[in-house]
C-alpha cells in the first residue's frame, strides 16, 4: 500500500486585514477522497499538529464540490485531520510521496518553516513526488538542488496566477505573488486562463494551478505512484 503525507497549514490570520484564512477545503478533500478510493493509504500533519484551520471562505455555498460536500458529512476523516501530526516528528523515508494542499495559509507558514524546507528537499532528493496545489506552490521559495540552485529551477511548474490572485482582491495583502516567485526561482512556469484546471508534471514534482486543478494534481500523482 502506498503511504502519502499530506501537509496542511497551521497558520489562520490573513495578514492584518482581521480576517482569517487556512487551507481550502476543496483542494484537501478531492485528492484526499480520489487517493483514499484507490486504496492510498493518507497521513496528516502540519507545522503545528492539531487542527489546521480551514479557509472560512472554502465553506461557503459558492465553493461547494462533491468532495466537500463528502467531507462536510464526513466525521471520521474531519477527525483524523483535527489530530493532524506535527511536522517535526516525520520522516520521508515512512512516505511514498507529499501532498500540499493550497489556500492562502502556507504563504505565511509553510514557505517559511525550515521542517518543510527540508523535508521537501529529503523527498526530492530520495526520488520522490511532491505535489502541490494553488497557493501551495509556495513551498519553493526557498527549496533548493543540492547544488545550491533553486530546486524549481528550470523545471516546468505551475500555481496561483497573478491575475487570480488580482480578482480575490489579496494581491497587496499576500507577502508574495505565487507567479512572481516561482519566475523568479527561474521556473519555467505556465498557466491556463483563470480558474480552468491545469496541472503540470516535471521530474518529481506536479504542481496545480488552482482549486479547480487539486483532482488533477491527485490523478498525476496516483498514476506516477503506480
Amino acid at each position: 500500500m502506498k503511504n502519502v503525507l499530506f501537509i496542511l497549514t497551521s497558520h489562520e490570520d490573513l495578514g492584518n486585514t482581521g480576517l482569517k484564512t487556512g487551507f481550502w477545503i476543496e483542494e484537501f478533500a478531492a485528492p484526499y477522497y480520489l487517493l483514499k478510493d484507490k486504496g492510498v493509504k493518507i497521513t496528516l500533519a502540519s507545522p503545528k499538529g492539531g487542527q489546521p484551520p480551514i479557509d472560512p471562505k472554502s465553506n461557503e455555498p459558492d465553493f461547494q464540490t462533491p468532495a466537500t460536500l463528502r467531507f462536510n458529512k464526513d466525521t471520521e476523516t474531519q477527525d483524523v485531520l483535527s489530530k493532524s501530526l506535527k511536522l517535526e516528528s516525520l520522516d520521508q523515508a515512512d512516505y511514498d510521496a507529499v501532498f500540499f494542499p493550497g489556500g492562502h495559509g502556507p504563504l505565511w507558514d509553510l514557505a517559511e518553516d525550515k521542517n518543510v524546507i527540508a523535508l521537501i528537499e529529503d523527498f526530492y532528493n530520495n526520488s520522490k513526488l511532491v505535489a502541490a496545489v494553488c497557493h501551495a506552490p509556495a513551498i519553493f521559495k526557498h527549496t533548493k538542488n543540492t547544488d545550491g540552485t533553486p530546486l524549481v529551477k528550470d523545471k516546468k511548474v505551475t500555481g496561483f496566477t497573478n491575475g487570480e490572485e488580482d480578482a480575490v482582491q489579496l494581491t497587496s495583502i499576500v507577502p508574495f505573488l505565487v507567479e512572481d516567485m516561482l519566475k523568479a526561482n527561474g521556473a519555467i512556469y505556465s498557466k491556463k486562463e483563470d480558474w480552468n484546471p491545469y496541472a503540470v508534471e516535471d521530474s518529481f514534482l506536479i504542481t496545480g494551478q488552482n482549486p479547480a486543478s487539486s483532482e488533477l494534481v491527485a490523478e498525476l500523482l496516483l498514476k506516477k505512484l503506480k
